[in-house]
């Protein structure tokens, strides 16, 4: 199931705010909280990081990943963990996160203080380290 059947959400659908779509999986914020469904490694299983979801704000998606921003300024991410799912690398820099974009396989963060965090595939931006002195005051990736 790559997400075409979200009977497994019906039900659970309420207050819509956004809706996320990668290539197996749709990942849907409504009331702070998010619902996801379709192909579990895609992110359409986010049961490991539901406890985690909470006062959601934001969602964006890789191709196989979802990255949430809370209202506390941390960042909540699952799906496969190769493409932005798995944040734990950089988990303890993901504070007073301001945005989040991604690209196909890959997250960038901007925090508050203009300094950028990334994750995910390296070949696809996850790691900003030959730049990451570069990256200060950003306002907007």
């Amino acid at each position: 199931d790559c997400g075409g059947n979200s009977s497994p959400a019906r039900g659970l659908l309420r207050n819509l705010q956004e809706i996320r779509g990668n290539e197996s999986a749709f990942a849907a914020l409504g009331d702070g909280s998010v619902v996801t469904w379709g192909e579990e490694e895609g992110g359409g299983d986010s049961s490991l990081v539901q406890d985690q979801l909470r006062g959601v704000l934001q969602i964006q998606a890789t191709n196989s990943a979802f990255a949430a921003i809370l209202d506390d300024g941390s960042v909540v991410a699952w799906g496969h963990a190769g493409n932005g799912g798995d944040s734990s690398a950089v988990k303890g820099q993901l504070r007073n996160v301001q945005q989040v974009q991604a690209t196909v396989r890959a997250f960038a963060a901007v925090l508050a203080d203009g300094s950028v965090v990334t994750w995910g595939n390296a070949g696809y931006g996850g790691d900003s380290s030959a730049v990451q002195d570069r990256l200060r005051n950003v306002q907007q990736i």
